[in-house]
């Protein structure tokens, strides 16, 4: 899991060299493009299809003639525990499964937009280690991942019976994991995930407030606007000309 922030950012490569060596392990995780990639002697082309990793000390290199786009995630001392560090260090490139590429990508669309919170990359790293290393993976802790399955779709008709299936509890199971971790019920967590969302679209976006509201699971304009009134005290249509105006 991941236990301290993890750096993201998104970068590009040329045809230049560019021979590296740090004292921390990188992740690298293509979005678009390809680039040819040197690590310690041992070479691959990296695309959508294909990571790396990258231990602390190792010499690496990366070319590529192509417009392209990668993640690069810094894992200094901490951000995995040392089991997964070594599990990744036996395999630097690494075959990514459509799982891993449609959490890549979701991962490029949020960094893309700004500084990615903390609490996120907590929630993101158990999910992409086990994409990573597949079945050699440890278990990703259950609310750990539903939490990020629902931030990933919150405009989805959850239930707190279908968030129940998603990792294989009961209704009630799920009632009792959410009040002891994090001292809500799973119908509040849900509302509050819908209300974040809500309100970084209309600070970040131009996007209809209809439209908007839709996207994060709300029936229809009234119902975020009744929302925000109770959450915030103020309509959708105030939030986004206020922090307009912060800018």
């Amino acid at each position: 899991m991941c236990l301290s922030p993890c750096p993201i950012a998104i970068r590009s490569y040329g045809a230049d060299s560019t021979v590296d060596r740090h004292d921390f392990a990188q992740l690298v995780l293509p979005l678009t493009g390809e680039l040819a990639m040197d690590i310690a002697g041992r070479e691959a082309r990296l695309d959508r299809h294909v990571a790396a990793f990258v231990e602390s000390g190792a010499r690496h290199d990366q070319v590529s003639r192509v417009a392209n786009r990668s993640i690069i995630l810094d894992l200094h001392t901490g951000a995995l525990d040392d089991d997964a560090m070594a599990r990744l260090a036996r395999r630097p490139y690494i075959a990514l499964s459509p799982d891993a590429i449609n959490l890549v990508g979701y991962m490029g669309l949020q960094a893309a937009r700004g500084a990615v919170p903390e609490h996120r990359m907590r929630l993101w790293m158990p999910l992409l280690v086990d994409a990573l290393l597949g079945d050699d993976a440890r278990p990703v802790p259950r609310l750990a991942r539903l939490q990020a399955i629902v931030e990933a779709d919150p405009g989805r008709a959850w239930t707190v019976a279908s968030m129940a299936g998603r990792i294989g509890v009961g209704a009630g199971r799920l009632h009792a994991v959410f009040q002891q971790e994090l001292g809500q019920t799973p119908r509040a967590w849900l509302a509050g995930v819908r209300l974040a969302r809500a309100r970084h679209l209309l600070a970040q976006t131009a996007l209809p407030i209809a439209e908007l509201a839709g996207l994060c699971g709300y029936a229809d304009q009234s119902a975020l606007t009744r929302a925000m009134r109770r959450a915030t005290g103020t309509t959708p249509a105030q939030w986004r000309r206020q922090t307009r105006v912060r800018a």
